[in-house]
């Protein structure tokens, strides 16, 4: 992997402040939240077995690797050759419902606490996406990845893959206290409406940019 792209931090809030901030908030959140997070646990061991947190490598700040924390919402249902079944059909009601009330991400907050992400900042995708960066959009792991970002509160799910990486790259280039703000109250208002929550995804970044391929010859 090429050396990634020189990030220029600018102003006293990026360089000294956001960071402290995403402990400190995140800390608080996790001790009022976690009554929630506990019930939410055991409704996941009942209603969809054990392991009750769904681990996944993703790469952060730098392209580093980490390991993101979320709740399980698909079930380990295989087919009769033993292998897992689509998605779309290990996906449970409950789990849909995790996934469009965002609680399924609660977790993340102890990945903020440990440095991996922070509050806002671009999503943290697939390892798998990594080859399928055009230079300029790998600027978006310049930064910590985050709990929510640009791309969440303009879109989400319905974006295209082109708009939603140019949103991040737009966010590294320029983060802000008072950007950081609306990002997040964008996003509560978002959650609680559940709005942008599409149950069919746009196809992966890795099969969109292998498509492009082609049809450029």
């Amino acid at each position: 992997m090429e050396k990634i792209l020189e990030h220029k931090t600018y102003g006293v809030y990026e360089k000294y402040i956001k960071r402290i901030l995403d402990c400190i908030i995140s800390a608080v959140v996790l001790l009022i939240l976690m009554p929630i997070m506990l019930i939410i646990a055991l409704l996941v061991r009942i209603k969809l077995g054990t392991p009750v947190l769904f681990l996944q490598e993703r790469p952060g700040k730098d392209e580093k690797i980490f390991q993101i924390y979320k709740f399980r919402t698909m079930t380990h249902t295989k087919d009769e050759k033993g292998k897992l079944l689509p998605d779309e059909e290990r996906l449970t009601r409950f789990g849909k419902i995790l996934r469009s009330t965002s609680l399924d991400e609660l977790p993340e907050l102890f990945n903020i606490i440990r440095g991996d992400m922070a509050i806002v900042g671009p999503r943290p995708l697939l390892t798998e996406y990594l080859p399928y960066y055009r230079e300029n959009e790998r600027e978006r792991h310049a930064v910590r990845p985050g709990l929510t970002g640009e791309a969440q509160i303009h879109g989400r799910n319905f974006l295209m893959w082109d708009e939603r990486i140019a949103l991040d790259v737009q966010y590294a280039k320029k983060i802000t206290f008072i950007g950081d703000v609306k990002i997040i109250l964008q996003t509560i208002v978002k959650v609680i409406k559940q709005s942008d929550v599409a149950e069919k995804r746009i196809p992966p970044l890795n099969q969109v940019r292998e498509r492009e391929k082609k049809n450029a010859f």
